[in-house]
């Protein structure tokens, strides 16, 4: 008789059993390259259940040479992609057919395959799989009730973040380094315990990484090569909260219920902006709202009422899409990153469903400014109309995001009106930043009581006035606001005459165009004195400039930044300001050809002066 064995089997150690309890007593044992193939991929993977099966094959071979039985190995080896399609049962498959085609007893720990075997006419033995009992997490004994999270490495002592929110320090809290077996046995045991506990999962398991979720802890077990070496960080919350604990909790209440709301929720590392996501999305639940979370991993520590999600397919977007159709309430975005982590929080506010993103900013401001160049600016408010800002584990600022159509602050013409989104002050309602475009470019403005050239409208202005001097002046031009209405242009005594044109009509065009009166002077008027050649090393080197190499095409000029995504940038030649832009959704800032800008940096680039670009 012949027998073939599944991986599951040999894992399981069931083919060495059934021999030495005398069932396959000089039987011949058929084992499958499609398994040897997947407890190879298995224990390179660093699993154990690879090491095991290969450990049960190694037994065969004793058993073997003592004439106990016969064993070959038989059939195809899987393709290269068969490992990834194992769970839609292309190697079980394989088996099967090494199994009919020898005419063989299948011998499995797996109840599915032993159940597709018998509708294939196979003659099928299941027995059960061995349960791998594990009695609880092994690193637990590291935390205590102020530890977030605890840090373990080959050679290294264990240290652990500990603390309140907001004043968490990073501590060593053993002495002696830990071993290779030692970390080995626990990342093992960690990982078969979220696989046989009903409190635990994996939630994702790649060559060299594995996270798992058990109880309220969160474990990253990393192993090389994606590793220099075994590192275990186990994280869980030390604090669970209610909204009523934190300061504008009533507004911030009454805000959620009366409708459908786009909120991001900001702050810096170790903040507390998860707790306080916890928080809303259990007082939302408490209120009768079908609450969701959207997360990778799956790490808020929320209720049982709220079903938590992951990345279905390793992707969100597919998870929105199963989503909408199971129509929440509002949903709980953890965390919101990447341009397509903003595209699909967008996509599913727009269609009607609240959602709730955390986001990583320094400023609150700057979770808003985020959105800039990945979502339509006109539909940023519809988006997100509340941004909460934490601090310390508490909320510091809580800003209101609104559109109206405005002449942007500090400008006069009435013909700048324009839509203007306007982000005030939730507590105070006293506006603190205008987002607009200006030529073309969008530009994020902090308002303020002072005049000139601190202000953000007087930088902005400034900006502009010189890149509209520069395009009909040929040698230096300087800039000075007096006021934010009026402006002191000076420039080279050759090009007053073409700055303010025949019977002062270029520079009244100018100032129509800008809303702002403009005094032309030569350099020689300026307070200080002194020509262009004085100045020309007057402006130092930034050290947070980045050097790039424009490309130019037959329409545009085009420069790579890819990473000032939808941010705010200076374009500068030779240390000096050229233009301001906003950086595209691929990476690029593409100037039209024949345009003022583009000549004045093709110009710079023929004379090869270094192109920098400065972040505002």
């Amino acid at each position: 008789m012949n027998v073939v064995p599944d991986t599951s089997a040999v894992i399981d150690g069931r083919v060495s059993e059934r021999i030495e309890d005398g069932s396959y007593a000089g039987w011949t044992v058929v084992v499958p390259e499609a398994v040897v193939g997947e407890l190879e991929a298995q224990a390179n993977e660093g699993l154990d259940t690879g090491w095991e099966g290969l450990a049960e094959l190694q037994r065969l071979v004793d058993l073997v040479e003592d004439g106990e039985i016969e064993a070959e190995y038989v059939g195809e080896r899987p393709r290269p992609d068969a490992g990834d399609a194992a769970g839609e049962g292309e190697i079980d498959a394989l088996i099967r057919d090494v199994a009919a085609d020898h005419d063989a007893v299948l011998l499995t720990s797996d109840y599915v395959q032993a159940e597709v075997g018998r509708a294939k006419g196979l003659q099928v033995e299941y027995v059960e799989p061995v349960v791998r009992q594990v009695d609880d997490l092994p690193i637990r004994e590291y935390f205590d009730d102020e530890t977030l999270s605890v840090h373990l490495k080959t050679g290294t002592r264990p240290k652990a973040k500990r603390g309140r929110i907001g004043e968490l320090t990073y501590q060593r809290i053993g002495e002696e380094e830990t071993t290779e077996e030692q970390m080995r046995e626990w990342a093992d045991t960690i990982e078969a315990l979220a696989r046989a506990s009903p409190d635990g999962f994996i939630e994702l398991a790649e060559p060299g990484m594995t996270i798992v979720q058990y109880q309220d802890f969160r474990i990253a077990v990393a192993r090389p090569p994606f590793a220099d070496g075994i590192e275990i960080t186990a994280v869980r919350p030390i604090v669970k909260t209610e909204l009523e604990e934190y300061s504008h909790a009533e507004p911030l209440k009454k805000r959620l219920l009366e409708r459908q709301r786009g909120m991001l929720i900001s702050g810096s590392p170790g903040a507390g902006k998860s707790t306080f996501a916890q928080a809303v999305a259990e007082f939302l639940d408490s209120n009768d709202y079908a609450v969701k979370t959207m997360e990778k991993p799956r790490d808020l520590d929320v209720g049982p009422d709220i079903t938590q999600y992951g990345a279905l397919g390793g992707e969100m977007a597919k998870t929105a899409d199963s989503l909408l159709l199971v129509r929440p309430d509002y949903t709980i975005y953890d965390e919101v990153r990447k341009t397509e982590d903003f595209e699909v929080f967008a996509d599913m506010r727009l269609a009607g469903v609240g959602m709730v993103g955390v986001v990583h900013a320094t400023r609150a401001i700057d979770a808003l400014q985020r959105l800039v160049g990945r979502v339509e600016l006109g539909m940023i408010p519809q988006v997100v109309d509340t941004v909460v800002f934490i601090e310390d584990g508490q909320v510091d600022t809580v800003y209101d995001v609104q559109t109206t159509v405005k002449v942007p602050e500090g400008l006069t013409a009435e013909d700048l009106a324009r839509p203007v989104i306007q982000v005030t002050d939730f507590e105070t309602g006293r506006p603190e930043y205008e987002i607009y475009t200006f030529n073309r470019q969008v530009v994020t403005v902090p308002l303020s009581d002072e005049d000139g050239d601190d202000t953000g409208v007087g930088r902005i202005a400034k900006q502009e006035i010189e890149r509209e001097i520069r395009s009909v002046a040929q040698g230096h031009v300087e800039v000075q606001l007096k006021g934010q209405n009026n402006a002191v242009v000076y420039v080279d005594e050759d090009d007053i005459s073409y700055v303010i044109g025949k019977g002062g009509g270029r520079i009244s065009d100018i100032e129509e165009r800008l809303g702002i009166d403009i005094d032309v002077r030569t350099h020689d008027e300026r307070p200080g004195g002194g020509n262009a050649a004085d100045r020309s090393g007057a402006e130092l080197a930034d050290p947070d400039a980045n050097v790039v190499q424009p490309e130019i095409t037959s329409r545009h000029v085009v420069i790579r930044v890819d990473e000032f995504v939808g941010e705010t940038v200076e374009v500068r030649a030779g240390g000096e300001y050229l233009f301001t832009a906003t950086v595209g959704r691929g990476g690029d800032i593409q100037v039209s050809r024949g345009s003022a800008i583009a000549e004045e940096l093709e110009d710079a680039i023929d004379r090869r002066q270094e192109i920098t670009v400065v972040p505002v």
